[in-house]
């Protein structure tokens, strides 16, 4: 399959799908310009042709037909209904999923044995370029096939290959926890208003201090408790304040909320 040959379509254009684009089309891997979505509503229709200059349609069948890989990008509970719409069209076709709960059995039961598939699972820091992708392929798609499709899932991200059997567990360390750290800097800025800072200041420290914790644990590879080590210094603040964390839960509580993801996806 040749890069420069391919056609995306997009059916859904919200926030995941929306941060998806965004990525493909700002990244440099040519041919790939060639986007067309479907949304059920004006507004988004029109909203993507503004943002991104795709052609939007109302059609999912439009979308099928004139694209080579296919990003079924609608809400979960949507997905059977919209498959079972498309499913004429998709012979050939790569479907490429993005929602939590839908393993690759279902759309082989939708859409027959032979479709090709691939399961991923990315989340909202695509929309700057950091996003983390997990991956999963059915038998259907070849080696040559699942190469490009993380050639492009890379353009907005990290990209993971695992064992299908993991995705509930993706769904709650990567695919919902933005949500999680999103509130720990809501928090964190909160107590620094608190303190007298400005708000939006406030956001700014609370946001780099997370963004720069996060590269170090990356870019070194140490333990994450060592490097929380290296801050806490003996008989100092920090360890005051982790002392404090960990009386109220922080860790259990974090567990406890990734468990409940997992389930929740598992039902899904």
């Amino acid at each position: 399959m040749d890069i420069m040959d391919i056609k995306l379509g997009f059916i859904g254009c919200g926030n995941m799908a929306s941060a998806m684009i965004k990525g493909i089309l700002s990244s440099d891997l040519e041919g790939l310009e060639r986007i067309i979505v479907s949304a059920r509503t004006a507004a988004t229709r029109e909203r993507a042709e503004r943002e991104f200059g795709v052609p939007a349609t109302e059609c999912n069948r439009e979308v099928v037909k004139r694209s080579d890989i296919i990003f079924l990008a609608v809400k979960p509970n949507l997905y059977e209904r919209v498959l079972r719409e498309v499913a004429a069209d998709c012979n050939g076709k790569i479907i490429v999923s993005i929602a939590p709960g839908k393993d690759l059995v279902f759309f082989e039961n939708v859409l027959g044995e032979h479709a090709k598939i691939l399961r991923t699972m990315p989340n909202t820091p695509a929309m700057t370029g950091e996003g983390m992708t997990a991956i999963c392929p059915n038998r259907n798609i070849h080696a040559e096939e699942l190469a490009l499709l993380e050639k492009i899932l890379s353009t907005f991200g990290k990209v993971e290959r695992i064992e299908e059997n993991l995705f509930d567990t993706v769904v709650a360390v990567s695919g919902s926890s933005p949500a999680y750290v999103f509130l720990l800097i809501e928090a964190m800025a909160d107590a620094a208003v608190q303190g007298g800072m400005p708000r939006a200041q406030a956001y700014r420290f609370a946001a780099q201090a997370v963004l720069g914790s996060a590269k170090l644990a990356l870019e070194t590879g140490l333990h994450p408790a060592v490097l929380k080590d290296m801050v806490c210094s003996p008989g100092g603040t920090t360890i005051e304040g982790v002392a404090v964390l960990e009386s109220k839960g922080l860790r259990a509580a974090v567990i406890e909320a990734m468990r409940h993801v997992r389930e929740k996806s598992c039902r899904m």
